[in-house]
């Protein structure tokens, strides 16, 4: 992600660290609707710390004796963060929830709606970020830089988790998509980086030698899918094709949306340098208010739209069905995806049905401030602001800091929704 373009191509980006501790980044959820505090389901607000969403579903729904899909929520939270999101399950008594004893996670506020909640259904996303190690002196130039973010929009560029500790989730959906079944199996299980350390690279290093069962028991038992391939592997003598035939659908799913994601970055880079707010003949452009996508015939006309953020341009989140714009915006993307070897037929073939979607090339930024404050580790800049479901925080970082790191090392924490379809 490093390589995209910045939207503030003159700002000089600070040095800076996050997450020395979970309270240096702190997520609350934002709800899509008011809860009518009546119905059979139970809507609980919980404050996780260090703790994933699936974690968390799974550690409630143990404590409460359900199903883990009984359990509903909005979006994924990282883990390493305190994050603040609601949930929900039916014909579970208020008072049992209220009463979870749960590690790292406290139930903050306990009601009753009418349906379950679903994948999506949060308006946003409300951030309070802490940089360390950052030059605190130039808090003036970030105030600055944040209200040009808030008139201009956020480059909305896929973030760094969307692709997996080692940035290759992409390439395995690339893999899938040209009809590529081995190459694929070869990057989910072998080809080891320097991402890779302890057991983990070890196992990919066994794949490589074509020792399957030794490679098995150096993968964690939460990595069910390389287990399962690896142990078809071994009793077949290699044979990958059925090894492949292990992966589920869902896993298959995840690592094309991320190759999606990929390529939406790609496009976005593309058309920074006229302007991710900047409309063409032949674009589609999303209304914010609503998320619909009309076709742009007059973008002269539509342009002071765009700048007052009502609207924006969109790139493609590629499939077969997807929503084709016209002119240059179409000439571009064509040449993209022609340039990976593939056309958007490509997202139809063998098992892959994937129909593809439009996305903003930009967000808006509400409610953004920077404070100067301190504690005991020493000074750093405080950043708020509200962001749109399915937009990413680091976003908003990469476009102020070199890139912060974190001292947990991997990547930089942010909102890891899956925005439904």
């Amino acid at each position: 992600m490093t390589e995209l373009p910045r939207q503030l191509a003159d700002f000089d980006p600070l040095p800076g660290l996050i997450k020395a501790d979970y309270a240096d980044f702190v997520v609350e959820e934002l709800p899509l609707y008011p809860l009518d505090g009546q119905g059979t389901h139970t809507f609980f607000l919980v404050e996780k710390t260090g703790l994933s969403t699936q974690q968390a579903v799974h550690d409630i729904a143990r404590a409460l004796n359900v199903l883990r899909h009984d359990i509903g929520f909005a979006g994924l939270k990282d883990a390493r963060a305190i994050t603040r999101q609601w949930m929900s399950v039916e014909h579970v008594d208020p008072e049992r929830v209220s009463g979870l004893q749960i590690p790292r996670l406290r139930v903050l506020e306990v009601t009753r709606h009418h349906n379950k909640l679903r994948l999506g259904h949060l308006k946003g996303n409300a951030f309070t970020i802490r940089v360390r190690q950052t030059a605190t002196d130039r808090l003036a130039d970030v105030q600055d830089a944040l209200a040009q973010l808030t008139r201009a929009g956020v480059p909305n560029y896929f973030g760094t988790q969307r692709f997996g500790y080692r940035g290759d989730t992409w390439a395995v959906g690339k893999a899938i998509v040209q009809g590529h079944p081995d190459e694929a199996l070869d990057l989910i299980l072998g080809r080891p980086t320097d991402q890779d350390t302890g057991p983990l690279r070890r196992a990919r290093i066994l794949y490589e030698q074509g020792r399957y069962a030794q490679a098995v028991r150096q993968w964690p038992t939460l990595f069910n899918t390389e287990r399962r391939a690896l142990r078809t592997l071994d009793h077949t003598g290699g044979n990958k094709r059925k090894a492949w035939g292990t992966i589920d659908k869902s896993t298959r799913s995840f690592f094309v949306s991320a190759y999606q994601s990929h390529l939406f970055n790609l496009v976005a880079a593309a058309r920074m340098p006229t302007g991710l707010g900047r409309l063409m003949p032949g674009d589609l452009a999303w209304r914010h208010a609503s998320g619909a996508v009309f076709r742009v015939e007059n973008a002269e006309q539509e342009q002071p739209r765009a700048d007052a953020f009502e609207i924006s341009p969109t790139g493609p989140l590629f499939g077969y069905r997807m929503t084709e714009p016209a002119g240059q915006p179409a000439d571009l993307e064509v040449n993209i995806l022609a340039g990976e070897g593939l056309t958007p037929m490509s997202f139809r073939q063998n098992h892959l049905r994937v129909k593809g979607s439009r996305r903003p090339l930009r967000f808006p930024l509400e409610d953004a401030r920077v404070t100067l404050g301190a504690d005991s580790a020493g000074p750093y800049l405080e950043l708020r602001f509200v962001l749109p479901r399915g937009c990413y925080a680091t976003g908003v970082l990469r476009e102020l800091f070199r890139w912060p790191a974190s001292r947990a090392g991997g990547p930089v924490g942010e909102e890891t929704e899956v925005a439904a379809d």
